[in-house]
């Protein structure tokens, strides 16, 4: 565990930085520690390096610039994956549209950069005890303007990492597939681009979701929650998981509740509440529940279509969840991390360098070690 934090803390992104001895560079360029049993330690070790690559990957994906991570780069950074044994699958506009997948492509209408969904499974369960799979889904808005309702000018630079639940989605999946976890795992990730245009979608407009409901698009600054509805429903429909997290850097509000120490914790199953937040805990990514219910659902009704995207000014965190949990099937166990405070650190961590955290690959799967293996 000491070797693990040190070589978490080890992680810079200087890749864009000319100079060749740059003052951010660690000073520490190696650790030796000695003990009795060095064969124990290694293999006690090597499964930690391997969530260690997933963090890394995660934290690459969110400090990269939009001009070079977009839905089709993105993929192609996915590469590594099947040499892991991770099964991939790629959905473009087409396919999406056949499947009736309004409400993403209506979020990425607006942008030359064409939209991608990414399915990957990881089997790694033993034949004998194959299940029905846990599933993670991941937002991938590569970049976000806000679309026709803009964001204002000053800190926009920071929405390109508002693909950061999506590169979670994929850093545990290459950590899962690492370290040979004996589960079966899904990873979802709707990739879009948010931008005004000439063709980007208004204010007021009608979109309908794969599950058939229909969404009254109030504000297109809300457009996360319409890319998780399609891929979330897309998840279910398809691989039939017995728990699904989903996980998105979806509001400004959650800031505003819990600043940048906690995610946001919605869930319908109070044992995945509970997992989570141990798993939490024990890894030093720790997450808050918040409250759903009947009155804040409510608030998103729409008077023309099956609901509204956007609820209002209260409660904004707590809205987009309950927009979220219509496109939970029945019997299927739901849980939303909202982690727009704690994917990016202005500030250096004792295992984080200021930058991309990769926040909640080691939640994850801390959760499914504990919780999930056969």
């Amino acid at each position: 565990n000491i070797a693990y934090g040190c070589h978490l803390r080890s992680y810079r992104f200087n890749k864009y930085k000319t100079q060749e001895k740059s003052k951010d560079n660690p000073s520490l360029t190696s650790l030796a520690v000695m003990l009795k049993d060095v064969k124990g330690a290694r293999r006690n070790f090597a499964p930690l390096r391997s969530v260690a690559d997933g963090v890394f990957f995660t934290r690459d994906l969110v400090s990269e610039p939009a001009n070079v991570i977009y839905p089709i780069s993105f993929v192609a950074r996915l590469r590594s994956l099947p040499k892991l044994g991770v099964k991939i699958q790629v959905l473009d506009e087409k396919k999406m549209k056949k499947l009736g997948m309004g409400a993403l492509l209506g979020v990425a209408q607006g942008s030359a950069n064409a939209p991608r969904m990414v399915a990957m499974q990881w089997n790694g369960a033993p034949k004998s005890k194959e299940t029905r799979p846990i599933a993670f889904v991941g937002k991938g808005v590569t970049f976000d303007t806000g679309g026709i309702s803009i964001k204002p000018a000053g800190g926009m630079e920071d929405m390109k990492w508002d693909m950061g639940g999506s590169g979670v989605v994929i850093g545990l999946m290459k950590a899962l597939a690492g370290r040979k976890a004996k589960v079966n795992a899904v990873g979802i990730v709707g990739l879009v681009e948010n931008m005004p245009s000439g063709t980007a979608q208004r204010p007021g407009d009608v979109v309908k979701t794969m599950s058939g409901q229909t969404v009254e698009v109030i504000n297109t600054d809300a457009e996360g929650r319409l890319v998780l509805a399609d891929a979330m429903w897309y998840c279910q429909d398809r691989f039939k998981p017995h728990t699904m997290i989903d996980l998105a850097t979806l509001t400004g509000a959650i800031i505003v509740s819990l600043g940048n120490e906690n995610a946001g914790l919605f869930a319908n199953d109070d044992e995945i509440c509970d997992r989570l937040t141990a798993a939490g805990k024990s890894v030093g990514e720790p997450v808050w529940r918040m409250p759903l219910g009947d009155a804040y659902d409510r608030m998103i009704n729409s008077d023309i279509a099956d609901m509204k995207n956007i609820g209002g000014r209260w409660g904004g965190s707590i809205t987009a969840a309950q927009f979220l949990q219509r496109f939970v099937k029945d019997g299927v166990k739901w849980a939303h991390l909202d982690i727009a405070g704690v994917t990016w650190s202005n500030k250096e961590t004792p295992t984080c360098p200021k930058g991309g955290t990769g926040f909640g690959v080691r939640l994850l799967d801390r959760l499914v070690s504990e919780h999930y293996e056969s």
